[in-house]
């Protein structure tokens, strides 16, 4: 029979260089390519066989086989699928793409190989993947009603092909790779097992292989040696085929989802919630998402990977693809299925388009709507899941502008309403104000015991207004972002002025003519803050420090010195408010009044402030001065 050989294209030398030394960071994926085509050729004769089944020539049992020999060095992936005539086996290996291979390589001149559109033909650039591991690859097969028209193709990558026809009795294709010396080990029969599991488990055909079994040792005989029988070879499927995911939901057992959930994740428990759906239109895809009860240890590791396991046509692309969900969502576990995705030439990256925003978009959605389902219907179970994912939940709130309402119905936040342990959603406190309140009044803390402390909580609830309680350090960045909800502003009660009434306004007018002098002495003498004024959020304590209405509060400075990053917010002027109607406010009064030189006016007035100081959950600037100023209070009160 008759070899042509063929030289290929000058384009196409460059095209096989890149992809087998450029495009494919992982080598193990020359098998998923080469089973993903042999997957793509038994569906096209499948569906030919519809309405010619003789095409099938007696052979419907599909099956990809891989064989490895060890003597010839090599690796074969065998189908029964379409095949391949002389025609189409120059059109789609040996050319790849026609037309399309000049204008991918000139775009590759433009920009990262990462950010090119793959070329596809029925072997498309997948195909030279084999050149990875192989110094010569050849293919051989035939399609379906002519034994004689088979065909081979045989190259070493470099710079031609072969081509002869040839005699083959059964209808596929093989793929022959000769394998490079130093890629023998794809020979080894466990490593191809661990690559089909991790890349083509869910391929809907069969993926086999034939291995090795040893026999159990025989019984011994009259010599006394124990003697053993020869191993046996049988032929082994290697994937699953169960694509859990493709399956009509209501066939599947919770069971069969736990089990599929913590084989994903590693997680030892039952997620909180399993969300299954399918996405039909203009862009389809199926989707198998885990929400998890438990908080994984390495959940906030930097280099802890986030992300969905992405499948094409029950392929594996990728896992931790990062592209499918945001990162308030990291702790999703899943599977999507697309039917079409745009990915990059050795398919590993997505490319960032309308359909993966709208697949993105679309599972954002169904996540969300079925934690809100979750919080109306099974709190309990809500609540379990919130107090390890609600933190991680809120980011949302501040670097998602369109999904912020949505994420800030599904919050829960302790308040003074509530017992220790028992939260509020922003739509029962909503509820719950009175008709006189105007705002939403917030503080943010460490924790609800230093919180429940706070002074300035004192006039508010003598009023009766409850006040929500944050103690993740992503709260007042949300709340920030949020700025309202239904209408009522929020408001910081440790920042900026508290609104009164008329009745209280009039009273603060009256005081701050009998401390006026005081407060002017208080101003020129208490340097660190910006202002020293009379308060009306104070009860019980004497005095209290609060930022300016758009400064940061003393929390979040305090939070951002522990994570040395205090230079990116900067030191927020405080205002010192003093309580007119506490005894040690008025004990000073008398004293300045008495004699505004004396020199426990001055040290008086720093304790108010250093008290402040401590009071808000930080450290007084000096505390040698501080200890002396109690030590010579308590002289003087004759205690010593």
């Amino acid at each position: 029979m008759t070899v042509e050989t063929h030289e290929f294209k000058a384009e196409m030398k460059r095209m096989m260089e890149l992809i087998v030394h450029s495009l494919y960071s992982n080598e193990e994926i020359f098998l998923r390519e080469l089973i993903s085509n042999a997957s793509d050729a038994i569906d096209k004769i499948r569906f030919q066989s519809i309405t010619e089944p003789e095409v099938l020539e007696g052979d419907g049992d599909w099956k990809i086989k891989i064989l490895a020999d060890s003597e010839a060095g090599t690796l074969t992936i065998r189908d029964n699928g379409i095949g391949m005539d002389r025609d189409s086996v120059i059109e789609n290996i040996g050319t790849v793409a026609k037309s399309g291979t000049s204008a991918f390589l000139a775009k590759l001149q433009e920009t990262d190989a990462a950010n090119v559109p793959e070329l596809i033909g029925q072997f498309g650039l997948g195909f030279y993947s084999s050149f990875i591991v192989a110094d010569e690859v050849t293919v051989e097969s035939r399609m379906a009603g002519d034994p004689n028209a088979g065909v081979r193709w045989k190259s070493d990558g470099e710079g031609e092909y072969s081509i002869e026809t040839i005699e083959k009795a059964t209808r596929g294709t093989d793929v022959i790779l000769h394998l490079k010396e130093d890629k023998k080990d794809y020979l080894n029969e466990w490593r191809v097992q661990n690559i089909v599991k991790k890349f083509s488990d869910f391929i809907e055909h069969p993926v086999v292989m034939d291995v090795e079994i040893p026999p159990p040792p025989k019984e011994e005989g009259e010599n006394g040696d124990a003697e053993t029988a020869e191993p046996t070879i049988e032929e082994k499927t290697l994937n699953s085929g169960q694509a859990i995911w493709l399956r009509n939901k209501a066939e599947v057992k919770p069971e069969e989802y736990h089990d599929f959930y913590k084989h994903l994740s590693k997680d030892m428990h039952d997620p909180a919630k399993v969300i299954h759906y399918s996405a039909e239109g203009n862009i389809e895809f199926k989707a198998l998402l885990f929400i998890p009860q438990e908080r994984p240890f390495a959940l906030f590791e930097p280099e802890r990977k986030n992300g969905l396991n992405l499948y094409i046509k029950r392929v594996f692309v990728m896992d931790d693809c990062e592209d499918l969900l945001p990162p308030y969502l990291r702790f999703v576990h899943g599977v999507v299925d697309a039917s079409d995705l745009p990915l990059n030439v050795s398919r590993e990256l997505l490319q960032q388009n309308r359909v993966v925003e709208t697949i993105r978009k679309n599972l954002v959605g169904k996540i969300l709507s079925s934690l809100k389902d979750m919080l109306a219907k099974d709190y309990d179970n809500y609540l379990k899941f919130y107090k390890n994912f609600g933190a991680i939940l809120k980011e949302g709130i501040y670097i998602d502008w369109n999904r912020r309402d949505d994420l800030a119905e599904l919050a829960l936040y302790p308040s003074v309403a509530k017992p220790a342990g028992e939260f509020v959603t922003l739509q029962q406190y909503y509820e719950a104000m009175p008709s006189k309140q105007e705002e939403i009044y917030y503080l943010v803390g460490e924790n609800r015991e230093t919180l429940e402390k706070s002074p300035y909580l004192e006039s508010l609830r003598e009023k009766g207004f409850d006040v929500l309680l944050m103690t993740d350090p992503v709260d007042e960045w949300a709340i920030g972002s949020l700025r309202e909800y239904k209408g009522k502003p929020f408001k910081a009660i440790d920042k900026g002025d508290i609104k009164l009434d008329d009745e209280e306004k009039a009273e603060e007018e009256e005081k701050k003519k009998t401390f006026g002098n005081l407060l002017e002495f208080l101003n020129q003498t208490i340097e660190p803050v910006s202002e020293v004024r009379l308060s009306h959020r104070l009860k019980e304590s004497a005095a209290c420090l609060v930022a300016r209405e758009e400064g940061n509060s003393a929390y979040m400075e305090n939070l951002m010195k522990r994570l040395g990053r205090e230079d990116e917010i900067g030191a927020s002027p405080r205002i010192l408010e003093i309580n007119p109607d506490h005894p040690a406010v008025k004990t000073l009064h008398t004293l300045f009044e008495a004699n505004a030189e004396d020199p426990k006016v001055a040290d008086f007035s720093w304790l108010l402030y250093d008290q402040a100081v401590l009071a808000e959950g930080s450290k007084v600037q000096d505390p040698q001065a501080f200890a002396r100023r109690v030590n010579d209070l308590i002289v003087r009160s004759g205690l010593l």
